[in-house]
């Protein structure tokens, strides 16, 4: 494993995973190809979710830390 170039499949599937079992719609989510550092979360003014995944860490190792940002956007 290494740095994440662009968004693929496997990484998109990891972060359904999450954002399924905390009741996302996947048409409540935009993740820009290409990943930065760090990643984030953040909610877009049109009420979606943009996930940016981090560049430097492999997704299983940055999922973590993505559901705890997705959950406090969840409860604000």
């Amino acid at each position: 494993m290494g740095s994440i170039k662009i968004i693929g499949m496997n990484e998109m599937n990891a972060i359904f995973s999450v954002t399924d079992r905390l009741g996302i719609s996947r048409e409540a989510i935009v993740v820009p190809l290409g990943p930065a550092s760090p990643g984030r979360v953040r909610r877009l003014l049109n009420g979606k979710f943009e996930i940016t995944v981090d560049a430097d860490q492999p997704i299983e190792a940055w999922l973590p830390a993505m559901e705890k940002d997705l959950a406090a956007l969840l409860e604000s």
